[in-house]
């Protein structure tokens, strides 16, 4: 197929931050099993990820700007993580790599405290409500 652009004066261009949309998310059928929350949860994070894949937008926020109540947001984070496409360690965000797990496997969310470090109390919470829920 020959394709042309429809309208010529106003092309879209790569802007100059980083950001891109990996097309196996749609040609791979990456995301066919998850909710539109998850969707749009995935495609933000994406969006606002910098170059390693890390962002460190708020749950609060995310929640406005998706228009999520808490428990539809963490079920899609869930989803996301249990996908194996996101990691999340309280305050970061990872978009992780299509190639770098197999499908539905889950990546630790955290690193194993050694005894001698301190833990984050409320992160530990945070992770046993995600399991939970």
């Amino acid at each position: 197929m020959d394709k042309r652009p429809i309208c010529c004066a106003t092309l879209s261009k790569v802007p100059k931050q980083f950001s891109w949309v990996d097309q196996r998310l749609v040609r791979d059928h990456s995301l066919d099993p998850l909710s539109h929350p998850a969707c749009a949860l995935s495609l933000l994070l994406v969006t606002v990820a910098d170059a390693q894949g890390l962002s460190d937008y708020a749950d609060s926020s995310l929640c406005q700007r998706l228009s999520m109540t808490c428990t539809e947001f963490h079920q899609a984070r869930q989803a996301l993580i249990t996908l194996g496409v996101v990691a999340s360690q309280h305050p970061l965000y990872q978009v992780l790599a299509l190639d770098a797990a197999p499908r539905g496997a889950s990546p630790s969310a955290a690193p194993v405290a050694a005894d001698d470090e301190p833990v984050d109390i409320k992160a530990v919470f945070a992770r046993i409500w995600e399991v939970l829920s």
